[in-house]
């Protein structure tokens, strides 16, 4: 049966998610707040770069009428029989949400809600907001009550960008509704509008889990990003220890995790992106006396910092007065984003150490990076570089792209170390090479 599906949020989780329910057969209105991202869905054109199987896909729904995006939130809701909201929630610095986005879409969504319209929330948001923010904020804009008069469910989104499509398919779709009949409704939509995998390594069939309650949806999305978040600072500290003792973490790593209770993640220069930095930050805000998700977050954003004074260490004479490059804009390989990207306090090591520093990105264009804050590199001499971000156009660098460096530092032991053997610039990767 086709359904009539909103979904709010035409980002980088939000947009994806609308094409692959249309892809389903469904009829799917995308509700965004910028009408320039209006515009170019409604042309097939993604707003955003390297997502996999985006493009065609987009063409093919927007082509066939079966994706068409809007600004009017509430007129997409009101024709809905299931919305579903992909809306940022920004955190402080001291990990204290900011909710002014997603209150504005539930009120939005609230003034065209109907009787019976499944709503779901896939935002990771703090144990119980679905249920003390959303039920009666929903319930104040409709005059409908949540569980009696709609079923309101939270999802979270467990994807990956520039992969999300694959991700939809492989991991299951947790689902934790207000009430049992709530999860019912809910659980009956994602199966309608998901794929799945078979993944023999799961306790039980991939597909839609239904879980006790909103707030076990909740509380599984922070603990799983939380989980990597430690798991992370963990790694960067042995990676910090393998440098003093002149050991490869790396191959330390392999060794464990060939042992199946140890799952040790990789270290790396800066933990980016919208999720692995904010989330923990959620989690502490619920759960504020909870040491070592702390502990973590502070280990791993005290590594920009510390791989500035090793590379500091390695160049002869220092590089106070010299100028380093860091390689890399971008928060990871092969997205144009800067969200929590290493590159900010990456940059502000450098000049702290006394240095000047530049930045590229294969991604970016000089006018881009500038307009972020960032100095862009135009072939001024510099002594030194730091990988930051893990392109895969810099898998292939050698020391003749960098003219007059002495010293690379590989954040993300991305480059080939056989490109670097007998060479004058001396090749280094955080936890020993």
């Amino acid at each position: 049966m086709s359904l009539d599906v909103c979904v709010v949020g035409l980002g980088r989780p939000g947009l994806p998610l609308a094409v692959q329910f249309a892809l389903k057969g469904h009829r799917v209105t995308g509700a965004d707040t910028a009408p320039d991202v209006v515009d170019g869905v409604n042309r097939g054109v993604p707003p955003f770069p390297r997502e996999a199987g985006l493009d065609q896909a987009l063409k093919r729904v927007v082509a066939e009428g079966r994706l068409l995006a809007t600004t009017d939130t509430t007129a997409a809701a009101a024709r809905a029989e299931a919305v579903v909201l992909v809306v940022p929630l920004v955190t402080a610095t001291d990990g204290s949400p900011d909710f002014a986005l997603l209150d504005a879409a539930t009120d939005a969504v609230a003034a065209g809600l109907r009787r019976g319209t499944l709503v779901s929330y896939e935002t990771t948001l703090p144990v119980g907001t679905t249920r003390e923010r959303w039920a009666p904020r929903l319930a104040a804009g409709s005059g409908l009550v949540a569980g009696a008069d709609f079923p309101l469910v939270f999802s979270p989104e467990r994807v990956r960008t520039g992969r999300v499509f694959a991700d939809l398919r492989r991991y299951p779709k947790l689902v934790g509704g207000l009430d049992e009949a709530s999860t019912g409704r809910g659980a009956e939509f994602y199966r309608a509008v998901l794929d799945f995998d078979p993944r023999p390594d799961l306790p039980r069939p991939n597909g839609v889990w239904e879980l006790a309650s909103a707030e076990a949806a909740e509380f599984s999305k922070l603990a799983e990003t939380t989980y990597r978040d430690v798991n992370i600072a963990l790694a960067n500290q042995f990676a910090r220890y393998a440098d003093e003792v002149g050991v490869d973490f790396a191959e330390i790593a392999d060794a464990c995790n060939s042992q199946p209770y140890s799952h040790l993640h990789r270290p790396g220069i800066a933990v980016g992106g919208h999720r692995i930095p904010v989330y923990p930050r959620l989690y502490l805000w619920n759960d504020p006396g909870a040491t070592v998700v702390r502990a973590a977050r502070e280990a791993n954003l005290a590594v920009p910092g510390y791989a500035v004074g090793v590379l500091a260490g390695a160049v002869p004479g220092g590089i106070a007065g010299q100028g380093v490059l860091v390689l890399g804009a971008s928060y990871r390989g092969g997205v144009k984003e800067t969200a929590y990207s290493g590159v900010f306090p990456l940059v502000e090591a450098v000049r702290s150490a006394g240095a000047r520093p530049y930045v590229s990105d294969p991604l970016y264009e000089a006018e881009e990076l500038a307009a972020l804050g960032l100095p862009p590199y135009g072939g001024e001499p510099v002594v030194a570089a730091v990988l930051q971000a893990d392109h895969p156009e810099y898998r292939d660098l050698t020391p003749v792209d960098l003219p007059g460096v002495r010293v690379l530092l590989d954040g993300r032991r991305c480059t080939d170390p056989k490109r670097w053997a007998g060479t004058e610039v001396r090749r280094m990767v955080l936890g020993g090479a």
